[in-house]
Order: C-alpha cells, then structure tokens, then sequence
C-alpha cells in the first residue's frame, strides 16, 4: 500500500472527526440516491418500451407483407398464396415465423349501439401464443369445425365495454362492400392487448371468412405476417425480405405501420438521458461539497506534509483516495436501493399505472447487467475526474501558516 493510499484510508475508516462527518454522509446518501434513480430510471424506460413493442409486435408482426398498390385503407387487396416465398422465409434463420392473414372493414351493432371495427382474419396455423396470453376471459377460435369457426370471434376488452357485451353473447356485424352483407357472430374470448390504437380497432375471425365475403378464392389471401428473431436487425432483414419478395408485393415493417408510437418511444431516451445528467450533477456537487470540506478541515495535517517534502500531488491524491472510498461506499448502496427497487417492482407488480394512458397496468422493469455496469463505471469515472479540480485546493495552502492553523 503507497502512502496515499494509506493515509486515505485512516482517513476514511479511522478518523474521530466529527466536523465532516455530517457533509460526508450527505455526500454519500446523494451517490447513493442519484446512482438509485438513475438504475430505476433506465430500468423503467426500458422497460416500457420493450412491453408496449411486445405487445405491438404480438399482435400485428415484425414486418407484413401485402399487395404492391396504393389502397391505404385497412382492408387488403388480395394476393396469391406464393409457397415459394412461404418457403424461402422459413429457411431462414432470422425468421421466426410467416402466416397468412387478411383485414376486412366491419360495423357491429348490439344492444342498440354501433363500433366500427376491423377484423382480422387468421387460420389455425397461426401462432396463437400472445393472443392466449392477452385474453381476459374465454378462449380462441376453435378450428375444428369449420363452419362453426366461422361463427366465431375474438373483441377486445374496449369494445366489450362499450358495447356492453361478454362471452358467449350474439351480435350481427355489417360488412361495408356492395351489396352490403351481414353476418352473425358468438363471442368465444374477449382479448385486452392494452395499445388503444389496437383494441379499438381491431376483432380476431378466421381468415376463410373474410375469403367468403370478398369471393376470394381458397389460394388467395390479404397477406403475409411475419416474426424476426432479433427486433433490433428490423430494417436490414426487411431489406433482406426485399430481395426474395414476389415483384407484384411490397413489405412494411411495424415500425412505420405504427410509427406514431415507435416515434414516441424514441422521444422517452431524451427523458432517461436529462433524468441521467441531473441525479449525476447531484452527485458531483455533494461530492464538491465534501471534499472542499475535507481539506478545509486537515489544513494542518496539509501543512505537515508539505514541511516533511510530500507534494501536492501526492497529498491530492489522498484526497482523490478518500473520495474513491466514499463514492465507491455511495455507488454500493445505490446498487442495493435502485437494484432492490426495481427486483421488488419485478416481482410484486407494486406500483400500478392506468393503462388507459401508458398502455400498461403496472410499472414495466428491465434490468440489463450491462447498463447497471456503465452506470457504476461512469458515475465513479466522472466524479472523480471532476473532483481533480477542487483538489488543487491543497497547492494554494502553505505549510507555516497550516501547521499554525488551528
């Protein structure tokens, strides 16, 4: 152990002086709080975003494949089943999943009210999974009997409500199209994806429906949906798709089919990196605080060493010593509060939110090793590159007047 070291270490654990020891553990409350916040805050960003693009990504896909023509509306123009393009995509690697679906414009009338509605066609090949984890009450669509299946129908939550319906109750649904049609329905689930854009606008049918209503016959679908296994390669496997897709079919990925909320989950890192610069200002300033303290209070002690040949660099970095002593105390406890916060919410679910406005009914969390790492490695790098500065203090003080000072 060099002498700086060994000097900062009595100074830290084995000093009787109180005078400090009020602003020192102000200082190390304030890491411990700033590191906390800033864990939780990128934690809960995170978080948020990775629900809400799950829940997006279960319900309409990665990247979907329709028609190559202007119609902008929800309801597909067909297309022609292609099994070679089916085929290419299942071979590969990056591809999770491709199935057939198709939308189709509705109005359902019951208990003498309206919603206007999309359906959305899908067969028993579809991966069901995140529509089984969203339902509320009830189940999916039974396939085995296809007439039956036909009958049959998922709504959301919200139009539930508005429409005052529950499982098991009838209701007519009018096609817009010429002639205009009707068709009976049994709800058999009620689904709850918590995006308002989707619950409001969207009912689950089966795709062979919507063929009948628009004489389609059995190769023709509205398109194609499709699962990546890594969200973050999005465009270049889109780019990828672009290069085996049939000429007369164009591909969108979710990210501009929904690009207003994909937008509004960028803008929520410039409020994690404001949240991030502000707690580490708090504690970069306690940390001032205190280590101006410090030295104010050993000026004599300074002064000794400087009369006995020590430097002023050997003597700041007994100070820088102490510091590191202490914010390393600081970002200890700040990993146990932000870490043992985030566990607890994790786990319990204990902070709720409306998820009528945030999409979700309780306070997301996503720790990632990796940011809690960066975050312990940056406060303590930053704050101890700062505190060089006020620890030039100790040049400015003379070793006559110091050891007189009392």
């Amino acid at each position: 152990m060099n002498f700086a070291s060994f000097i900062a270490s009595r100074i830290s654990f084995r000093s009787k002086r109180t005078f400090s020891k009020l602003i020192v553990r102000i200082a190390i409350i304030g890491i411990m709080l700033g590191l906390g916040v800033m864990i939780l805050s990128v934690a809960i960003v995170k978080g948020f975003k990775s629900e809400v693009r799950e829940k997006i990504r279960g319900f309409a896909g990665d990247i979907q494949v329709a028609k190559l023509d202007l119609n902008a509306s929800f309801e597909n123009s067909p297309i022609t089943a292609n099994d070679t393009f089916v085929s290419r995509c299942r071979a590969n690697r990056q591809l999770v999943s491709i199935a057939p679906f198709a939308t189709k414009n509705g109005i359902i009338k019951a208990n003498n009210e309206i919603e206007g509605v999309v359906m959305k066609g899908i067969d028993e090949h579809y991966n069901w999974a995140f529509i089984k984890a969203m339902l509320v009450t009830g189940t999916v669509i039974n396939f085995k009997d296809p007439v039956d299946a036909q009958k049959q129908i998922l709504i959301s939550q919200y139009t539930a409500n508005r429409l005052k319906l529950k499982v098991g109750d009838d209701f007519l649904m009018y096609f817009v199209q010429e002639p205009l049609r009707k068709r009976k329905f049994r709800i058999v689930g009620i689904f709850d994806i918590g995006v308002e854009e989707v619950d409001k606008t969207f009912v689950i049918g089966d795709l062979s429906l919507i063929k009948r209503l628009n004489n389609w016959n059995d190769n023709q679908i509205g398109g194609y949906e499709i699962r990546v296994t890594d969200f973050n390669q999005l465009t270049n496997i889109n780019s990828a798709i672009g290069n085996i897709i049939p000429v007369a079919l164009r591909s969108v990925t979710i990210t501009e089919s929904y690009q207003t909320i994909f937008d509004w989950l960028q803008l929520l890192d410039v409020n994690t990196r404001i949240i991030l610069i502000l707690m580490l200002l708090v504690a970069v300033i306690n940390m001032i605080s205190a280590l101006l303290i410090m030295i104010l209070e050993r000026t004599s002690m300074i002064g000794m060493f400087k009369a006995m040949g020590a430097t002023n660099w050997t003597i700041q970095k007994i100070f820088l010593t102490n510091a590191f002593f202490l914010i390393g105390f600081g970002l200890l406890l700040g990993n146990v509060f932000g870490l043992g916060l985030g566990m607890l919410q994790f786990k319990t679910h204990l902070f709720k939110l409306d998820q009528a406005s945030y999409y979700m009914s309780f306070v997301p969390i996503q720790i990632d090793w990796q940011d809690i790492v960066f975050l312990n490695i940056g406060t303590l790098v930053i704050c101890l590159l700062v505190l060089i500065v006020p620890s030039m203090l100790v040049s400015s003080i003379s070793p006559v007047k110091a050891i007189r000072f009392k």
